[in-house]
């Protein structure tokens, strides 16, 4: 074989390849196959819109509990498959100003929601919490990492504290938000801390 025929053989041969990639189908990878929206992203797009809350907290076990109304939240997607929350006094509120904003997800690889809070009311930082797995029985449970609660008295407490948040939804226009806590302070005594409620309204389907 002459040294020509080789170089032309090594041209088509290059040809045939490259015409092979191109007529090739493209393969999705594994991250764009996780990424792509399911029933939970749907399920999350459904809380899109505004929504009036009414805010109850318990300092304390068996403490009166303490209710703040004029509240609002609104609710978007961000790339479809994450659910930002900001919550605010309303405009007419006389409730003094705060941010409190959350992000819900589930994370298919890890085959489990996640979720993580902050709240400019409270000296609490970023929370971060997890599910076991998915929902039960129209019940998502997460678990915060602990946290070191400053408390409501003169001085810093600073003690330690497990708590969860359990969301439940009573309606397509209805939603509640549950944390308990337990301190670290010998009793293991658990009670209900926060609980958010929340009212779609009818101007935002």
């Amino acid at each position: 074989m002459t040294r020509l025929n080789a170089m032309v053989i090594l041209l088509c041969l290059g040809n045939a390849a490259d015409t092979y990639a191109e007529t090739k189908p493209p393969q999705t990878t594994a991250a764009q196959l996780m990424s792509q929206p399911r029933a939970e992203d749907e399920q999350l797009a459904r809380l899109v819109g505004t929504w009036d809350v009414v805010a109850t907290l318990w300092p304390a076990p068996g403490a009166q509990p303490v209710v703040t109304k004029g509240l609002v939240a609104e609710r978007r997607m961000l790339g479809g498959t994450l659910l930002q929350e900001i919550m605010r006094p309303a405009r007419a509120s006389k409730v003094p100003d705060f941010w409190r904003i959350d992000y819900l997800n589930y994370d298919r690889v890890e085959g489990r929601w996640k979720y993580v809070s902050l709240d400019t009311r409270f000296p609490v930082s970023v929370m971060p919490a997890w599910s076991w797995g998915g929902e039960r029985d129209g019940k998502l449970t997460l678990y915060f990492e602990p946290l070191g609660f400053v408390g409501f008295g003169k001085e810093v407490e600073g003690r330690l504290s497990r708590s969860d948040m359990v969301i439940t939804r009573p309606g397509p226009d209805r939603d509640v938000k549950q944390q308990h806590f337990i301190q670290a302070n010998g009793t293991g005594t658990e009670w209900l801390f926060t609980q958010y409620e929340y009212t779609r309204r009818a101007d935002h389907p």
